[in-house]
């Protein structure tokens, strides 16, 4: 049985994966990190949040929606102990990303590496569409 599926792909591996895929009112992100257009990666933690935020808003837009829609995260760090020492300043930031105590389910996993070793986060969401 075929599905529905509305797609929004991007980046260097568009030719492979999709950024957002849209079932009904259901929005599958993949994992977003901190590389800006240019190909730069900041090498500050939060500040590598910030700009994966920033990748997860604009996945959002393509959609319609924002901060708002999002109702479960995966965050995948490299050094789980470096997230939980600066777990205030990340929490911090994260509140006035969504523009105030985030209303989503959080998952936090620790992993070997991510797609380039400069990386240290990473951001999965699923969204509701209105």
């Amino acid at each position: 049985m075929a599905i529905e599926k509305k797609l929004f792909r991007s980046g260097p591996y568009a030719d492979l994966f999709s950024q957002g895929v849209q079932v009904g009112n259901t929005l599958y992100m993949a994992g977003q990190v901190a590389m800006d257009e240019a190909g730069g990666i900041p090498e500050d933690l939060v500040a590598q949040m910030k700009l994966a935020y920033q990748n997860v808003t604009a996945v959002l837009a393509e959609f319609g929606a924002d901060m708002d829609n999002i109702v479960d995260e995966t965050w995948f760090v490299t050094d789980v102990n470096d997230c939980m020492a600066q777990v205030e300043a990340l929490f911090t930031e994260r509140h006035m990303i969504y523009g105030k105590a985030p209303e989503v389910s959080q998952t936090l996993v620790q992993v070997g590496a991510l797609v380039d070793p400069a990386l240290k986060i990473e951001i999965k969401c699923v969204a509701v569409l209105g």
